[in-house]
C-alpha cells in the first residue's frame, strides 16, 4: 500500500491529465450523440416502421465489441489521414451512444400521458409548444436515464480508444498490462470507476434539478 501511495504521489500529474483528456473525449461524444439522438428519438414516435428500424440498427450496433469498431474506423479515417487518435475514437462513441438515447428518448414520448397531450391541445399550444413545454419536461427523467447510461458505458469503452492512440486512461491500463506494472493498471481502473461514479453524480444532480417536482421519486 505505501509503494502505491508513493507510485500515486509521483504520478498523480499524469493520472489528473489523462483522466481530463478521457473526460472531454466522453464529453463531446455524449454532446454530438444527443444533438442526434433526441431528436431521432422524438420524431421515431411520429413514425412506427421506421422506429423499429432505427432501434435494431442501434442494438446491432452496441453489440459490435469495442475493438472490432474502433478497427473498423482505421480504415475508414485512414481515407483523410485520421486513421487513429481522436476522431475515430470519438466517432465510435457517438455511436455507441446511440441505442440508450434514443430508445429512452421514444419510449418517455410515446408514453406521456394522452391526456396531457389532450389539454395542452385544448390551450391553443403548437406541436413545438407541446413539446417544450408538456412533452419533454415529463420525459426528461427517462431520457436522462439513457443519457447516463451511455455516459457511464462510453467512460468504459472509451478506456479500448488508447489502442488506438486516442489516449485517455485506458493509457495508464494498456501500459500496465504491457509492462507487468499493477500500479499502472490499478490506478488507471480506480481512476476509470471514480470518473464514472462522478459523472453520474453529476447528471442524476442535473436532473433532479430540471425535473418538475411532481414527477420526483
Amino acid at each position: 500500500m505505501e509503494e502505491w501511495l508513493r507510485f500515486l504521489e509521483v504520478n498523480s500529474p499524469r493520472i489528473l491529465e489523462l483522466t481530463i483528456d478521457h473526460a472531454v473525449l466522453v464529453t463531446l461524444a455524449i454532446i454530438v450523440a444527443l444533438l442526434i439522438g433526441v431528436p431521432l428519438g422524438i420524431y421515431l414516435t411520429t413514425n412506427e416502421y421506421l422506429a423499429g428500424t432505427i432501434l435494431q440498427v442501434a442494438s446491432i450496433t452496441l453489440t459490435i465489441p469495442s475493438i472490432a469498431l474502433f478497427g473498423v474506423m482505421i480504415p475508414i479515417f485512414s481515407l483523410i489521414n485520421q486513421g487513429i487518435g481522436f476522431l475515430p475514437a470519438f466517432v465510435a462513441l457517438v455511436l455507441y451512444s446511440q441505442l440508450p438515447i434514443i430508445r429512452n428518448t421514444y419510449t418517455a414520448i410515446k408514453n406521456i400521458n394522452p391526456e396531457m397531450r389532450d389539454a395542452a391541445i385544448g390551450m391553443g399550444m403548437k406541436t413545438h409548444q407541446r413539446l417544450l413545454r408538456v412533452e419533454i419536461p415529463n420525459a426528461l427523467p427517462v431520457i436522462m436515464a439513457g443519457v447516463r447510461t451511455s455516459v457511464v458505458l462510453n467512460i468504459g469503452i472509451a478506456v479500448i480508444a488508447a489502442y488506438i492512440g486516442a489516449g485517455g486512461l485506458g493509457v495508464l491500463i494498456t501500459q500496465g498490462i504491457s509492462r507487468g506494472d499493477n500500479y499502472l493498471i490499478i490506478s488507471g481502473s480506480l481512476a476509470v470507476a471514480l470518473l464514472a461514479v462522478i459523472a453520474d453524480g453529476i447528471l442524476l444532480t442535473i436532473q433532479k434539478h430540471f425535473t418538475a417536482k411532481g414527477l420526483v421519486d
